[in-house]
């Protein structure tokens, strides 16, 4: 009985500072930001996500759930936000050093040995790249997916990390900067961009079929993979692929933010969970007299004034309920709810900017929490107002789950997750490549930990430069 009234405080607290932070950068009012990196929320939120990659993942191969609890294969994604956890664990005091170093010994020295080739079978890669989803097990290519480029860089994200975390001179950590260096110098960029990409990278290669026509272009997800495949002092892709890639950039206006669109977040984020933009420039960022940081700053508060707005009238959105990016869905359907038609997604890829909107009225917590380095006077209310809003049914065991949808409410209807009372659909899995930013951007913003080590690696930094990135952290 005393619980209710303590609710309604923490919401209606969290929403006025949601608000007035809103206001603020709606209006572009200037001055210091509120520092929130001590918010004990932040201990929580981290401590339960670190845990999602520290109890889920096979200790035997280093193998990572895509999710969990329903039964999965291993995305090498999130084997590379696993093994960017590990290191913050250690700094968060949640695992020793020793454990740590272990397992990330334990999971590249897996990768290097496991079987490449041509085959459609029994192998998990072929020209040091690899396989998108893998058997938990056996680490072997999970039925006919695709050979993928940009889940191969997230995976090595986690293993450069790794390379200029374990720094130490002793045999376990001169190991892993071993395997780390002969797992990315491996990697035959150059097979990726084919005559029909070509400068430009292939999303990616089936043995079934070759390489796919379609390639990374304009801004996305994949700057890291750029950055990586520039940097390679083995098998480096042309120079100009940079500028092939940046060439379709959509400068755009959305909900009062002036700046590259990409609607879901994500692209926003993976890439700048392991390399800091701020201060530096490519000569497009250069033209338009920003950084790609300040460009993921607009768009995250172009999304929460959307939210604000809230055009389609999804229920719950506001100033401190909003948040669009790839995620779980209830059902691939379409029910009459409150008197109007809606189209509901499974897993889909949700966004908000100008060139696109893919809403269904659900949100994912990771769009804001892979934002909090971007707007944490925003981001970070949202995910305390969502805790509270709606408690256990979105933070559980591994912090959040993975998307909620409070305009869902027909249970029979639900192809996953489960309705909850009156408050909506909600999903009933935690997803590895949503946990990851969460955590790693909340440390990037806390202590720079993963900016900091990646600054180290000469592969970033000559990537970086191939691209044409100048100024700041970089230099000239």
């Amino acid at each position: 009985m005393r619980r209710a009234p303590l609710r309604l405080t923490l919401t209606t607290v969290a929403l006025s500072l949601a608000t007035l932070a809103s206001a603020c950068a709606h209006n572009n009012i200037t001055g210091p930001r509120v520092d929130l990196r001590a918010e004990p929320f932040l201990d929580t939120l981290q401590t339960r996500t670190f845990n999602f990659f520290w109890e889920r993942t096979n200790a035997a191969n280093g193998l990572t759930p895509d999710r969990w609890p329903s039964n999965s294969f291993s995305s090498i994604a999130a084997v590379g936000f696993a093994l960017s956890a590990y290191p913050i664990g250690v700094e968060r005091n949640h695992i020793t050093r020793q454990q740590a170093a272990d397992r990330t010994l334990t999971t590249l020295r897996w990768f290097y040995q496991a079987p490449q080739g041509p085959a459609t079978t029994g192998v998990s890669g072929n020209w040091g790249l690899f396989y998108h989803f893998l058997d938990m097990n056996t680490g072997e290519r999970f039925q006919t997916v695709e050979l993928s480029t940009i889940d191969t860089a997230l995976l090595l994200g986690g293993v450069l990390f790794c390379r200029e975390y374990f720094d130490q001179a002793n045999p376990t950590e001169a190991s892993i900067r071993a395997y780390a260096d002969s797992l990315y110098l491996r990697v035959d960029w150059t097979q990726a961009t084919t005559p029909q990409t070509a400068p430009r990278i292939s999303m990616g290669w089936r043995p079934e079929s070759g390489w796919l026509t379609v390639s990374y272009n304009g801004y996305d997800e994949a700057m890291l993979l750029y950055v990586l495949a520039l940097g390679s002092p083995t098998h480096p892709i042309d120079s100009t692929a940079w500028t092939a890639f940046t060439a379709t950039n959509p400068w755009l206006t959305f909900q009062g933010q002036t700046h590259v669109n990409f609607a879901p977040l994500f692209g926003h984020q993976y890439s700048q969970m392991y390399i800091d933009f701020r201060g530096i420039q490519d000569a497009y960022m250069r033209g338009h007299g920003i950084d790609y940081f300040e460009n993921s700053r607009r768009a995250t508060l172009s999304q929460q004034s959307y939210a604000i707005a809230n055009p389609a009238q999804f229920r719950d959105y506001s100033a401190d309920v909003w948040g669009l990016t790839a995620s779980d869905g209830p059902s691939d359907t379409i029910l009459t709810l409150g008197g109007r038609p809606r189209q509901f997604h499974t897993y889909w890829a949700r966004g908000a900017a100008a060139n696109e909107i893919a809403d269904d009225g659900t949100i994912a917590p990771t769009a804001a929490g892979g934002s909090v380095p971007f707007a944490p006077e925003i981001a970070i209310p949202a995910l305390k107002n969502m805790r509270v809003k709606y408690g256990d049914a979105l933070f559980s065991q591994y912090g959040f789950l993975d998307a909620f949808n409070p305009t869902f409410t027909d249970a029979g209807a639900a192809r996953f997750g489960h309705v909850v009372g009156t408050l909506g659909w909600f999903d009933t899995d935690y997803l590895g490549i949503d946990q990851g930013p969460i955590l790693g951007m909340v440390e990037n913003y806390r202590t720079e930990l993963i900016w900091k080590y990646m600054k180290k690696s000469p592969y970033i930094r000559r990537g970086l430069q191939r691209a044409g990135f100048t100024g700041g952290w970089l230099g000239t």
